[in-house]
């Protein structure tokens, strides 16, 4: 039996030791990387923060693996045991510019189930955090089932980028959405834009590409909450690969899905 409380009592230390190596760092000079393009960022505590976590990981529970953004984990080709995916600095171009609007991401699942979901804003001290079938919780503040919303009240987590020429998709498809939509935002960080949907800052969060490691702690606390998580084509989540994310409650999710999305080439 596999004690959950023990690996989310360690992740949480864990976590606010990663969180005092990073507010430690603002003082100095980052040193700045870009990765696929000009605006995908990586910075060294980016690295270090990773290089820490693994190091913690490896040293207590040497059987867990883990599949990192920054590639120093293991290589992780299924999610069989117990797996940590872990984004060390989630909204790194937030970290770099602002200082703020970033956050530490780790899901841990085991045999490909979502177990425990952490999200924390490092410099609001937010701690987002649920242990499956065991409630989901702000610092110590237990969060309420997401309520349900219509698209007309409700607010959208979506980058400006997919409505405008791009690349990925035609930029027309999701502008009846934002029309029809209470408003939108974008905060430049999947993770606490996830958990912003599970509090009910805002009502969904949609985006045509995201990596594992930038849903996998939202989507345990997202499920723990009631809400819903697939891809913009209706389908489960990938762990391993990533794609397009679609975070709402329930009634949302079917609204936006059934009225919006069901024809587009996702």
């Amino acid at each position: 039996m596999t004690d959950l409380k023990k690996i989310d009592t360690y992740a949480k230390k864990w976590i606010k030791e990663a969180s005092d190596r990073i507010k430690d760092s603002f003082s100095k000079e980052l040193t700045i990387q870009t990765k696929s393009h000009a605006n995908d960022l990586v910075t060294d505590i980016d690295q270090a923060t990773e290089r820490f976590f693994i190091e913690k990981i490896n040293s207590v529970f040497p059987d867990h693996r883990i599949l990192g953004e920054e590639g120093f984990g293991d290589d992780v080709q299924s999610l069989e045991g117990i797996v940590w995916i872990i984004d060390p600095i989630d909204g790194t171009m937030n970290f770099v510019h602002q200082q703020r609007n970033f956050a530490i991401s780790i899901g841990i699942f085991e045999d490909g189930v979502g177990k425990i979901g952490l999200i924390y804003d490092v410099v609001h001290d937010e701690l987002y955090h649920a242990i499956s079938g065991e409630g989901a919780y702000l610092n110590d503040l237990k969060i309420p089932q997401m309520r349900k919303t219509k698209l007309a009240e409700s607010i959208l987590g979506l980058n400006a980028t997919w409505v405008t020429e791009n690349r990925r998709i035609d930029s027309s498809l999701l502008t009846p959405l934002v029309k029809k939509s209470r408003g939108t935002r974008s905060y430049g960080s999947a993770a606490l834009e996830i958990v912003y949907v599970a509090t009910g800052r805002i009502d969904a969060y949609l985006t045509l590409r995201l990596a594992p490691w930038d849903f996998a702690a939202g989507l345990i606390i997202i499920e723990e909450l009631g809400g819903r998580a697939t891809n913009l084509r209706g389908e489960k989540l990938n762990m391993l690969e990533g794609g397009s994310v679609f975070f709402a409650n329930e009634e949302l999710h079917d609204e936006i899905m059934k009225d919006y999305l069901h024809n587009g080439k996702w």
